[in-house]
Formats: C-alpha cells, sequence, structure tokens
C-alpha cells in the first residue's frame, strides 16, 4: 500500500536565493549530495547571473536561514517555444521523502507560469524510482526522450563509473492534461500484468529475441543508489540491461506510459507502442 509521504515542516520558507551566504549554501548542499569536489556542480556565480536572463535559483529555509533545498534552472527556447530546462534539485537527507521536493518543484513552476513558460524539461535517471516516481506519478510529466550517457561518466558518489543514460522529463503546465495522464496511468494495472518482462537486474537480462507486444516491462531496483553501494555488479546490470530494453524499443517508436512503484522489490516501468 502506498502511503502518503509526510509533510516537510511547516516552517520553511521557499523563497530567492538573494544573497552570497544562500549561493555558498547551495554549493555546499550539491556537493552534500552529489559528492565533495562534484565537478558538475552549478558554482555561486552562475547561481547568481542565472536569474538575470530569466532562470530560477530557489531555496527552502529553515526559520535560522539554513538551506535544506534547492531548484536550479535556466529558461530558452526548446522546440521552437519557450521552455524552462530544471537542470537541479536536491534535499536534505533528513527530509526527503515529506515532498519538499514536489514543493519546490510547485514554486518553480508558478514561477515559470508567470514568465509565459508551458513546459518545464528535466533529466533523470530511469534507475532511480523514488524520483521516477515523484515525475511520472506525483507530478504528472511525461518522458519526452531516452539519451544515453547524457553526461558521460561522471564523479558523482551516486552514480559510480556507470554510464549516465537519462530520461528527458516534459511537464507541460496544463492542469488539465495532466490530470488525464495521471488517470491513465492509474488505470494500466491489466495491461502490466499482461505484458511481458524484457529487462531487469542480474537474473532478468533481455531476451534473445525482443518480444513484439504491444506493451513491455523494464524492472528497476527499488533502491538504485543503495544498491550501488552494496553490489556494484548488480546495479551495473540493472543499468546495461535497461539500456538495451530502452534503446531498442524507443528506435521503435513505444513510450513510457506509467511507472509502478513496489514496497518490496522492483519497480515497474511500462512501455507501450505509440499509434501512427
Amino acid at each position: 500500500m502506498d502511503h502518503p509521504a509526510p509533510a516537510p515542516p511547516s516552517d520553511l520558507v521557499i523563497r530567492d536565493l538573494v544573497t552570497h551566504e544562500d549561493r555558498v549554501q547551495c554549493v555546499a548542499l550539491q556537493e552534500a549530495t552529489w559528492g565533495a569536489g562534484f565537478s558538475e556542480r552549478v558554482p555561486a556565480a552562475i547561481l547568481l547571473v542565472g536569474p538575470k536572463i530569466g532562470g530560477i535559483t530557489a531555496g527552502a529555509f529553515t526559520p535560522d536561514g539554513r538551506l535544506v533545498g534547492f531548484v536550479f534552472g535556466l529558461t530558452g527556447v526548446r522546440h521552437g517555444v519557450l521552455a524552462h530546462w530544471s537542470d537541479m534539485l536536491a534535499v536534505v537527507p533528513e527530509l526527503r521523502g515529506t515532498n519538499l521536493g514536489t514543493r519546490l518543484k510547485a514554486w518553480q513552476r508558478a514561477r515559470c507560469e508567470v514568465m509565459g513558460v508551458r513546459v518545464i524539461y528535466w533529466t533523470w535517471d530511469p534507475l532511480v524510482a523514488r524520483n521516477s516516481h515523484l515525475n511520472l506519478n506525483k507530478l504528472g510529466a511525461r518522458v519526452d526522450e531516452f539519451v544515453e550517457n547524457m553526461y558521460g561518466v561522471t564523479d558523482s558518489s551516486q552514480m559510480g563509473a556507470l554510464p549516465t543514460d537519462r530520461f528527458v522529463a516534459a511537464w507541460d503546465l496544463d492542469d488539465v492534461r495532466i490530470a488525464r495522464r495521471c488517470a491513465a496511468r492509474a488505470d494500466d494495472a491489466p495491461r502490466l500484468d499482461a505484458a511481458p518482462l524484457v529487462a531487469g537486474g542480474p537474473h532478468a537480462p533481455p531476451p534473445a529475441r525482443w518480444p513484439d507486444d504491444d506493451a513491455v516491462r523494464v524492472a528497476v531496483p527499488r533502491d538504485f543508489p543503495a544498491l550501488l553501494g552494496a553490489d556494484p555488479e548488480a546495479a551495473a546490470a540493472y543499468r546495461r540491461h535497461s539500456h538495451a530494453a530502452f534503446s531498442h524499443y524507443f528506435a521503435l517508436g513505444y513510450q513510457i506510459s506509467s511507472f509502478h512503484p513496489a514496497a518490496a522489490g522492483d519497480g515497474v516501468y511500462l512501455m507501450t507502442r505509440t499509434t501512427p
């Protein structure tokens, strides 16, 4: 049973990063999240100048001024329309699972709507189930594309030496469209039960011959970061197998229809063939 997440503390304030100390805290939170000396971190100077051309740098602060979560993104043109690319979001460990990430996304969305943005994009690792659940089931985003090894092999403590395969999320800022998408995903259980499993971990490699069904399943670990630390070989198997499945089926026009988390065992993506 999927229990509601606890709420974050009610006295948190979400606001722009406005001081040098705010930005120093943001850089420190990036390193605490992705590893000390993380080379992909956004430096304080970019956190400062990004908002001057439509970017967003915002954080959640405690009453005593401690930064406990942040979101950062830039605004530009994608597919010919004004769009916002949400580049980073992080929350301190003790507040993960409290919907603070959802609150930060909602704040970001409201700012984007004021600017006339209609779509927000960002990337996430398909193997991180908690982010898949947030992005697809809670926010109602869709998968715009699958990108192989998008950032190359990074020095992030969360990724190790594995390729950085990513989904690009597209969040259409249309409440009716999002509601319809979430309702359709909630009704996917019958198709999920009938779809063949085409990739998973060490004990569920891709089949010798890819099924041609209208719907297929791809399994991902319940807690990929923990698995990476405890069993790197198993984590690497999930990466290899999911990469093979996503590359094959996206090339054929399949899309991610829904994601189904599990309290125990693997989470599962349902991929369905799109109608021409």
